[in-house]
């Protein structure tokens, strides 16, 4: 035992002389090129004297950024991710100017800017090189990644023998769909996801993968809450209107996500899936867990409590992980703009605007969120943390503007394939064995926009539908034409007057209309309740038939005072929901499970006044987003409906042989069950009527 450590204290005091000698090189190489940085007076000195300068100034710059730079991280926790992503640039140039004063001679001297490049040059150089040395040795390599992602333990052995039990890890590829996931890896994109399924000669498959059929609401929200709470009851979309609060909930912003965190504990009685010994890392919601990192539903709190930004301090504390991320974030801004330029040139279609800032947030979502999500899920590994649920965003927010199948998007999921590679890597010197489950929320629908097809958006033919003034330029299109048309003959004033805009009598306040990806909801602010389709049609007599009768609307759902809820659709058509089993009607081109996912939204107690849910090619798989995206989703129709959840064999198959996995819900009680099988302590879900226990 003894002469391990002994062992190990000469592998690192090697590896420290190793990266101190690699650092005084790249420092007297920089001193050569950039002419504002000296390490010699300016009458001269000898070779040695330099040589000197240098190993001391690498060496007080090593010895400040393991020493002072954790502190200054934590120091500035609070401080928002980009601006810290930025203010990290000139903290660590700080450090090399403290240790260039350090320096006894008081010869050395660099320019502020020039500081900040030598600091981060030396930084990335000094992480390569230990990380390169440690590498080959595995006992150091571990004690390496303890020390980087979990601070807490630095200066201990991490135990011989971890938990009994093996943990799980739930990683969450946002946005990637079955069929996307398994062409990619029938294409050599995704390796490691190939080998883990079998799909590749040299490895024998791991885990087993199925589709699972979303609700209508195909989005993170109702997804994530229900795979992470059990329940995503009265979540009819990504953003809809609340009457009874006058509020619009938007699943990404704090405060709503807050606030349907604790609807869903209220609805279930159960904190949530991760409770016992677990971490939420970039996701929506917490999930019950106790360690929590870039999570959503608590980044409104302030203070000490607020532990949303953690993962920033694991990742930040290493100077030279702000390097790597920085330069892949220029990277990643610079590849946007090319592929963006190349399509606007190209003339590409379909294709939306990614000027503006879009080209800083992707790099944001591809490289800031995913380096750090990542880090955050190997220290919980590193740990022994029973469980841990991971969102990785990247490629929904790539596949929204350069579409599903896109160049771009293969080149996220390559990327994200590599993640996972990383992952496995380090389960391997986790003091516990890990389970590891991939899975998505949904999937994306391809398609050009409602806008782009028609020349006018949804809320302006919705406008136009209720005799409301509308511009001019959506007026002048065919869509908007028709609308008025209907709006006319239904007041019986057949001739149109130059310029007159004809308004329904009455008091009455304009819809508010909101999108989520391919489903749009209309809404009525002044009226308290759900609106039946009676009173619409005696407010406004156009407007349903306007929507239903739009080529670009595959379906409308309304409630009616003679039928209950009523699925309208073009030609006059009006389905009761009793009765969409026997007559699917204008829902029969989307496929089994489409009628039962609308009866369920339609008893929501928050669900919009009128539903409209885009056309839908089931020849193609393509809708039309009433949002600026070529690849959606958020209703019915294609494969935003359908993600994947795959799982190692170990575990027990999800659903039966011939059953289908419907809902996030039952997702929810699949992976309840997993974790009940790795015989660690859980705690059971409240099992309310009409639910089904896993």
């Amino acid at each position: 035992m003894g002469r391990e450590r002994w062992r190990s204290l000469g592998s690192a005091v090697w590896r420290s002389v190793a990266v101190w000698a690699v650092s005084t090189v790249t420092m007297l190489a920089l001193a050569g090129i950039l002419p504002d940085f000296r390490l010699q007076s300016t009458d001269g000195d000898s070779a040695t004297r330099i040589a000197a300068t240098a190993a001391l100034g690498a060496g007080a710059f090593g010895l400040l950024s393991s020493v002072v730079w954790p502190l200054l991280v934590r120091a500035l926790l609070l401080v928002p991710a980009l601006v810290l992503g930025l203010l990290v640039f000139f903290l660590n140039g700080s450090l090399l100017l403290l240790a260039l004063r350090l320096d006894p001679s008081g010869q050395s001297e660099a320019a502020p800017e020039t500081a900040v490049v030598v600091a981060a040059v030396m930084s990335a150089v000094a992480s390569a090189t230990g990380g390169a040395l440690a590498v080959r040795d595995d006992d150091a390599y571990r004690r390496r990644l303890y020390r980087l992602f979990d601070r807490r333990r630095r200066g201990r052995t991490p135990p011989a023998e971890g938990p009994p039990t093996p943990g799980t890890v739930f990683l969450q590829l946002d946005g990637v769909g079955h069929d996307v996931l398994l062409d990619a890896v029938g294409r050599g994109l995704m390796p490691t996801v190939a080998a883990w399924l079998g799909e590749n000669q040299e490895s024998r498959g791991t885990h087993r993968i199925i589709p699972w059929r979303t609700d209508w609401s195909s989005q993170t929200g109702a997804s994530q809450l229900g795979i992470l709470h059990g329940s995503n009851h009265d979540v009819p979309a990504f953003r809809w209107y609340e009457k009874d609060s006058q509020e619009i909930v938007v699943c990404n912003r704090p405060t709503s996500a807050a606030e349907l965190q604790r609807r869903a504990i209220e609805h279930t009685g159960d904190g949530g899936l991760l409770t016992v010994d677990g971490a939420s890392r970039g996701n929506l919601f917490s999930g019950g867990a106790e360690q929590l990192a870039l999570v959503l539903s608590v980044a409104a709190r302030r203070g000490r409590e607020n532990r949303s930004r953690a993962g920033y301090f694991v990742y930040f504390s290493d100077p030279a992980n702000a390097v790597r991320t920085a330069l892949s974030f220029v990277a990643d801004v610079g590849r946007e703009i090319g592929e963006s330029t190349r399509a606007r040139l190209g003339k590409r279609r379909p294709r939306v605007g990614r000027g503006g800032l879009y080209p800083f947030i992707r790099a944001f979502a591809t490289v800031v969120e995913r380096d750090v999500v990542v880090t955050a899920v190997i220290g919980d590994m590193l740990a022994g943390r029973s469980s841990v649920y991971a969102d990785l965003v990247a490629y929904d927010e790539v596949a929204h503007h350069s579409g599903p199948r896109s160049r771009d998007a293969e080149k996220v999921l390559q990327r994200l394939d590599r993640s996972l590679a990383l992952i496995a890597q380090v389960a391997e010197h986790a003091p516990r064995a890990y389970r590891v489950v991939l899975l998505s929320d949904h999937g994306q629908s391809p398609g050009e926009t409602f806008r782009a097809r028609y020349g006018l958006g949804l809320g302006e033919l919705v406008r136009a539908g209720c005799g409301l003034p509308v511009p001019r330029k959506a007026r002048r299109t065919h869509s908007g034409a028709e609308a008025r048309s209907a709006v006319r003959a239904a007041l019986r004033r057949p001739v149109e007057e130059g310029g007159e805009q004809y308004r329904p009598t009455g008091p009455a306040s304009e819809p508010l209309v909101l999108a989520s990806g391919n489903l749009g909801l209309v809404s009525f602010p002044d009226v308290p309740h759900r609106m039946s389709r009676e009173e619409i049609d005696a407010r406004h007599p156009a407007l349903l038939t306007t929507l239903a009768n739009h080529p670009g609307v595959g379906f409308v759902l309304v409630r009616s005072e003679e039928h209950g809820g009523l699925v309208l659709g073009a030609h006059g058509a009006a389905i009761p929901l009793d009765e969409l089993d026997d007559d699917p009607g204008p829902l029969a081109d989307f496929g089994p499970g489409a009628a039962d996912a609308v009866r369920r939204t339609h008893t929501f107690p928050h669900t919009a006044d009128i539903m409209v849910n885009s056309w839908y090619d089931p020849e193609e798989g393509e809708v039309l987003a009433f949002e600026e995206q070529i690849g959606s989703h958020g209703g019915l129709g294609g494969a935003q409906g359908r993600p994947f959840l795959m799982s190692p064999l170990t575990f027990s198959p999800p659903v039966q042989a011939g059953e289908e996995l419907v809902g996030a819900e039952q997702v929810h009680q699949v992976l309840r069950r997993w974790l009940r099988e790795c015989d660690g302590p859980q705690v059971p879900i409240e099992v309310r009527p009409g639910r089904k226990a896993a």
